[in-house]
Parts: C-alpha cells; structure tokens; sequence
C-alpha cells in the first residue's frame, strides 16, 4: 500500500511506516499534478501539511484515496467533512507541535522586550561605525518575569505557552469561548511538578490588563483582533501571532505599531501568506518567521510517528 507524503515525512515516520508493509512515496508533486500522480502511483494515503490543499476537486479525481492527514493541527487546507462523506479517514496531529510552537513565541517575546528583531537588521551594517548609538537605542529592554501574558485561545498550544509563561514567572490570563477552568501541571528535570489551576478571564480584560498578548485559534472568517480591541489594550503591549493569517488585522496592527499602541509584534503568519504585505515584512517593530511555528527537528518526529501509527491503526 503507497502512501504520499507529498509535503515530506520524518525519517523515522518512514521506517515506521515501511517497517508495516507501506511504500512511502516522498515527491513533492505540483497542485495541478497532483490528482494524476495519486491515481497512476495507485496512491491509497495522502499526507499533507500546509502547502496542499485537499479540496473537493482532488477528492472526487481519487477515488482510490482511503485516507488524507496532516502534519500539524490546523485542517483549513483539507474539505475535511467532504472527505469522510467519501468514506476517506481525516486524521491530523493536534499535540505534536506544540510545545514547538510555544517556544518560538517565546522566541519572539524575548527577541521582542530587548529589541533583537531590530538589533539584528542594523548591527550587520552600522555596528561597527555607530556602536555607542546603538547600544544607547537598545539598551532600554524590558523583562517578562512579573509582566502579564494573555492568551486568546486556549487549546493544547495555548496551554502550552501558559507553561512556558508561568516558567518564566509571568502571570497568565487567558480567554477560550470553550473553556472555564484548566490546571496546568509544569514537569521539571528532576521529577518535581507544580500545577496551577486557571480560570478563564473576560477577552475585554484580557485585552485591558495584558502586558503581552498572544493568539492561538484556528482560521477565522472574522478578525480576533481589529482596531477596536487594540483600542482596548494598555499602551506599550507586545504581540504574538503563531496562530493563522487573518485572526490579527494586519492594516490595524499597523497603525497601532505606529501610534505607539503596540511596542512590538512577532509574526509567523500573514493575511495574504506565501506574499506577505511589504509593510509587514519592512516594519522596523515587527519580528518576523516564515510559518515555522512547528518546524522543528523534534515537533517532526514526533509528528512523523503520529502519523505512522494512526495509518497503520486505519489501513493494515
């Protein structure tokens, strides 16, 4: 049985698959190619992460496909209730990713309250010949210990970020339309743990009293955040967007970056991605990443064995 995974697989999702009996195809084929490829190759699982998209056209051209995941949490890419009217399994990998996710918002976080989004531009070019400048334009940084975190969204990378924030001594608020309580128990090298136990907090709150403020919600067909809650917000707030393009207004997160609202953003999505809008990307106050979110080596492992293990559940 061939399975495609056609925007790449782990190393070690592939031995686990072939060591069960699959052939694991790793072409990376076009969009327009695509359906001809599955049906040729008598492809019976397609797994996919955010480059292609599973729509209803690719679905009825494959009647052979007995199975459809993706590498990752978010499904927008993928005519999920389609496909399993078709009788196709729909599976993806919501927890692998996370804590991947949470420290590369934390990446931006830290990068964000000592200016290294904006240090890392010009030391390259003026750190030679406008060194005392420079450390006198950085040098009025900010900690996060004892500031405020508030997280819109909070599923398992929500909750994820939490940890990490709680770790590092923040307070955490957190608003979810699904949620009212969650204990969050903090594993450390030596076998102790600590959990806390949250209460879910007004989303006008949250934006009022948050120091930080940080988006976990899958794809929405209207903003989270526009420019009435950045009205909201305290003067000087940061903001993280690791989630998906278009839950922030971009063209009000602007003009809150240049009215001073916000003292900085951290962007690993876009409205208009894989073209983000060159304001974005020339912004001198926004720290930028390529939607990397669970791109690391272990976040793909994790996820490449995930996905083995729900195909051989599904298929053998």
């Amino acid at each position: 049985m061939k399975i495609l995974a056609n925007d790449g697989i782990s190393e070690k999702g592939i031995s686990l698959l072939e060591k069960n009996g699959f052939q694991v195809l790793t072409t990376t084929v076009a969009q327009e190619q695509l359906g001809n490829f599955i049906n040729q190759n008598d492809v019976s699982g397609l797994l996919v992460r955010s480059a292609t998209k599973v729509n209803k056209q690719l679905i009825d051209a494959c009647p052979g496909l007995k199975l459809i995941g993706r590498g990752g949490v978010g499904m927008d890419n993928i005519d999920v209730q389609y496909a399993k009217k078709k009788g196709i399994h729909v599976i993806n990998t919501p927890a692998a990713s996370s804590l991947s996710v949470a420290e590369l918002v934390f990446a931006h976080l830290y990068g964000g309250v000592r200016f290294l989004y904006d240090a890392n531009r010009n030391m390259p070019l003026e750190g030679d010949s406008r060194f005392k400048q420079l450390k006198k334009s950085y040098g009025k940084g900010k900690e996060l210990a004892g500031k405020t975190l508030g997280i819109i969204g909070f599923g398992r990378i929500g909750q994820a970020t939490a940890k990490l924030a709680l770790g590092a001594g923040m307070k955490v608020l957190f608003f979810d339309p699904l949620l009212e309580e969650v204990s969050l128990t903090l594993s450390f090298f030596d076998g102790q743990s600590v959990t806390f136990n949250l209460t879910k907090t007004d989303k006008d709150i949250l934006l009022k009293e948050s120091d930080f403020i940080t988006v976990h919600v899958p794809a929405q067909k209207n903003y989270i955040i526009g420019k009435k809650e950045f009205e909201m917000m305290k003067n000087g707030v940061g903001i993280i967007n690791a989630a998906r393009g278009g839950v922030i207004d971009e063209v009000a997160l602007v003009e809150a970056l240049e009215n001073d609202k916000v003292s900085f953003a951290g962007m690993d999505v876009y409205e208009s991605e894989p073209n983000p809008e060159i304001r974005i990307l020339m912004h001198p106050k926004i720290s930028l990443t390529p939607h990397i979110g669970g791109a690391t080596n272990e976040a793909q492992d994790r996820i490449g064995v995930e996905l083995a293990e729900q195909i051989i559940s599904h298929l053998k």
